[in-house]
């Protein structure tokens, strides 16, 4: 019986981590389904709250909206958006530092009114604040800091406000939930609670533990005024909306409680902006008192000035900036710096409403007036196909505007013919004015920004990411809640779909409808239908030799790894600098910087990052240096400390006084037990190649270990014969060596494969490492680079990024899997400068898989990992 027990017990064990497992590996995919399931059941909601209005009515109660309501509505948004700067001139003061006003409150203007319009991943507030600040000097891991306390602060800031208004309209609040208002109450008070015991225990800035879990908050000042911001920002927010209801709806305050429990639920919902889920709760709340007519139409206008007009000022900013050319005063340069990156994504955010407003425009009627207008000179085959074609042209530019964010040349043209079409199809299907200033607008916008759009690519090989196709699918559903709102009270058919006829604009709307479903659904299965990861050669013949000679020209002396011919080789277009690669699994990964000159730098980084995508992989940079990070962040990727490299200044290097005293103690050591130094030079190491293997051999059989590649050299003859060989001999005997990385300009040196016998005595390679700095700097060379020290440097400040906070966990506890700390000793004898690296890849779970596939990589494949 107690063996069935365990059975059954084991068997459930087995099932439950089965279950975790297949969450894990799913978690986007089911996240996405459940944002477009949310979308669908607030849909639902929608249509239900609307059962007794009709579209005509909201189209009369939007044109009622008085133009003081109007003027007074902008107002509120220009000081809600003001209130919104702060956020990022807080969290500037709290990871103390400093830049000009104007620079941050513009980053922050443009980081809301894209977040706030677009609000999923590739076009979110987080790449806005990413790429502006990392050209204004901001560090990576500073911007996530960053990122980190305007997101946390503008969460706890709505979570208060949120639960303080649910203490007031709980009732409103319970039909949409399916949870009793004393319930909602409830749980209000017990996360105010939570907040208010959390706010005391951090009062001094200290670390709240709960668990496991680790809490660095800011001190009760700084959340204080957090708070207060988070407060004037929703005050002024929600009486854009409030301004716009007809008089007399519902008191201010209960009106803010209402429009912070809307705010939170849209939120919460992960819905791109929110999108029904907003509207849901304040049609449900404020439905009776003044009509759910006027609400709708009021929250259509509210969504126009709150949304789109903050991103139509942001453009016509940045292209005013571009076109100015400012540069001397240090405000005018900061903002041209910072404003540099933005405006791609400012209007691939616009593409986004506009590619939704072609496809609603689809499936809603045109005015009586303006058919009757077009009915006496277009013939109505034309208007017909107009309406059609308008509506794939929305698809069309909802898909380039992906492009428009990677700074596609492809996408650029795309763009300007569709918007072009566009307007021309607006005005022969409805004589749509707006529709078409708009899109003129958008094609204004794209002339005067070219010079940005400068990226060659195949728009074809850019599939769709997960994200993108969410919001794809949200728009899909959000078109077919309109259709069936509009036409309510038309029986359905299946002759509709053949009436052809100047009044018939249900057929019309559904053909459109079903044309953009069609091609949406084309568009998903093309993108997720990736192509295989292709193999990628390592260089040879030609291909190194050019690489060499570009190698010897410049600084790095690490780029000599190219030298082990393991690695694949992209050149630049003009040839004067490469990247050297690898693949693992689907990643195709980058080792360093590019080589070659910085201005060859930006072409080249985004041509790998294409041919990853184009092979269905994704690109990552490993070990790069912060010289680079603007370019990185201009294609859309990330940076994420990897440790620091340590650089010893040969032109001060001096063993003398109390610090260089164990070093030379070392010294001293290593002559007494009789050890000889020497470099041997490149036509002079074959003939004690035979002395070196053994003295490899032995090494590998010492440690237990196994040759690694692509950042790590290995005993190769060819590789060591290319390059001099510092030696360590005793009583005549070769006891340890390691080959020296060098270059023409004598900038840098380096070295890669460190190898002693067991014979060789204690602190032998110290004093190689000693040696061989006196004797490059005899040589003239500036700088000794002694390698990285892994998860050194992590931040271990407040609201450091989750990626610091688990590379210094294990850099503290993880030594019996790595001598992370050994090895950081060992370089620190030398008193090194420490010199950030990096790696780079998109956000979301790429950096971890990433990592992964580099150490996999490196160690050529997981045997050799767990091996060593």
């Amino acid at each position: 019986m107690a063996s069935s027990t365990e059975e059954f017990e084991a068997e459930d064990q087995q099932d439950r981590g089965a279950w975790r497992l297949f969450l894990r590996r799913n978690q986007r995919y089911l996240s996405a389904i459940g944002t477009l399931l949310v979308i669908a059941l607030f849909g639902a909601a929608i249509f239900h709250l609307t059962a007794e209005v009709r579209y005509d009515d909201v189209v009369s109660a939007l044109a009622d909206t008085s133009r003081r309501s109007v003027a007074t509505a902008i107002l509120f948004t220009g000081l809600s958006f003001l209130a919104l700067t702060f956020y990022d001139v807080s969290a500037l003061d709290y990871i103390e530092r400093k830049l000009p006003y104007p620079a941050v409150a513009l980053t922050a203007a443009c980081a809301y009114a894209v977040g706030n319009t677009a609000g999923f991943g590739p076009l979110s507030g987080g790449a806005i604040r990413y790429r502006s600040y990392s050209r204004l000097g901001l560090k990576p891991e500073e911007i996530a800091r960053l990122i980190a306390f305007v997101t946390l602060a503008f969460g706890l800031g709505l979570a208060v406000v949120t639960c303080l208004s649910l203490l007031a309209v709980g009732e409103y609040v319970a039909p949409l939930t399916g949870i009793d208002a004393a319930w909602l109450r409830a749980i209000a008070v017990f996360v105010l609670a939570g907040l208010l015991v959390v706010l005391i225990a951090a009062r001094s800035g200290r670390e709240v533990r709960i668990g496991r879990l680790v809490l660095r908050l800011p001190d009760s000042q700084t959340c204080s005024r957090q708070f207060l911001v988070t407060a004037l920002d929703l005050a002024a927010s929600a009486t854009v909306l409030y301004v716009l209801l007809p008089a007399g709806t519902v008191g201010w305050p209960a009106f803010l409680a209402i429009y912070a429990v809307a705010v939170g639920l849209g939120v919460l919902s992960h819905v791109p902006a929110g999108l029904g889920v907003f509207e849901a709760v304040i049609v449900a709340s404020l439905g009776r008192a003044a009509g759910v007519d006027a609400v709708l139409g009021v929250l259509v206008l509210y969504r126009v000035i709150y949304h789109l007009l903050p991103l139509l000022i942001a453009i016509v900013v940045m292209i005013g900036i571009e076109l100015r050319q400012l540069a001397g005063h240090p405000a005018a340069s900061s903002l041209r710096r910072a404003g540099g990156r933005m405006t791609p994504l400012l209007l691939a955010t616009l593409a986004l409403v506009l590619a939704l407003m072609l496809v609603l425009s689809g499936v809603t009627p045109t005015p009586d007036e303006n058919l009757a207008f077009l009915a006496n000179y277009v013939p109505l085959p034309i208007i017909e196909g107009a309406h059609f074609l308008a509506s794939l042209l929305g698809l069309a530019l909802f898909i380039v505007a992906r492009g428009l964010a990677l700074r596609l040349d492809g996408a650029w043209w795309a763009s300007v013919a569709i918007a072009l079409a566009a307007i021309l199809l607006s005005l022969v299907k409805a004589v749509a004015l707006g529709e078409a200033g708009m899109l003129a607008f958008l094609l204004v916008g794209l002339l005067a920004s070219r010079r940005l759009f400068n990226r060659p690519a195949s728009l074809f090989g850019q599939a769709l990411t997960l994200p993108w196709l969410t919001a794809l699918g949200v728009i899909c559903f959000g078109a077919f809640v309109v259709l069936l709102f509009v036409y309510r009270d038309v029986a359905y058919s299946h002759e509709l779909w053949w009436q052809f006829e100047f009044s018939a604009e249900a057929p019309r709307g559904l053909r459109a409808f079903l044309g953009v479903t069609i091609g949406a659904s084309a568009v998903a299965i093309w993108s997720l239908m990736r192509p295989a990861a292709a193999a990628v050669a390592p260089a040879c013949g030609q291909e190194m030799e050019r690489a060499v000679a570009i190698v010897d020209a410049q600084d790095m002396s690490d780029a000599n790894l190219v030298r082990m011919g393991d690695k694949s080789i992209m050149f630049s277009a003009d040839g004067r600098a490469f990247i050297m690669y690898g693949r693992w699994a689907r990643s195709w990964i980058a080792l360093f910087d590019p080589v070659g000159p910085v201005d060859a730098w930006p072409d080249l980084i985004w041509q790998f990052i294409e041919a990853a995508r184009s092979n269905g992989c994704r690109a990552v940079f490993y070990q790069v240096s912060a010289r680079g990070l603007s370019h990185y962040a201009d294609a859309g990727l990330r940076a994420f400390r990897l440790g620091e490299l340590a650089e010893v200044d040969l032109q001060r290097l001096e063993m003398k006084g109390g610090k260089w005293a164990n070093l030379r103690q070392q010294v001293s050591r290593g002559i007494r037990d009789g050890l000889e130094f020497s470099v041997v030079a490149p036509a002079e190491i074959p003939a004690i190649l035979p002395e070196l293997g053994a003295v490899s051999d032995a090494w590998l059989a010492h440690h237990n270990a196994r040759e690694k590649g692509f950042s790590l050299g290995a005993f190769d003859p060819r590789y060591l014969t290319a390059q001099p060989v510092a030696i360590l001999k005793r009583q005549g005997r070769i006891v340890a060596f390691a080959n020296i990385l060098i270059t023409g300009t004598r900038e840098e040196g380096s070295v890669d494969l460190m190898r002693f016998s067991p014979e060789a005595p204690k602190g032998a390679m110290d004093f190689l490492f000693a040696q061989l700095m006196e004797y490059l700097k005899n040589e003239g060379y500036r700088r000794f680079n002694l390698g990285m020290a892994p998860l050194s440097g992590m931040s271990e400040r407040r609201l450091a990024p989750v990626w610091d906070r688990a590379g210094r966990a294990f850099y503290e506890h993880g030594e019996r899997f790595y001598n992370f700390k050994g090895l950081r000793a060992f370089k620190s004898k030398f008193h090194p400068q420490w010199q950030p690296r990096y790696l780079v890849a998109s956000g979301g779970f790429n950096p971890i898989l990433a990592l992964m596939d580099a150490t996999f990589l490196i160690g050529g494949g997981l045997k050799g990992v767990i091996r060593k």
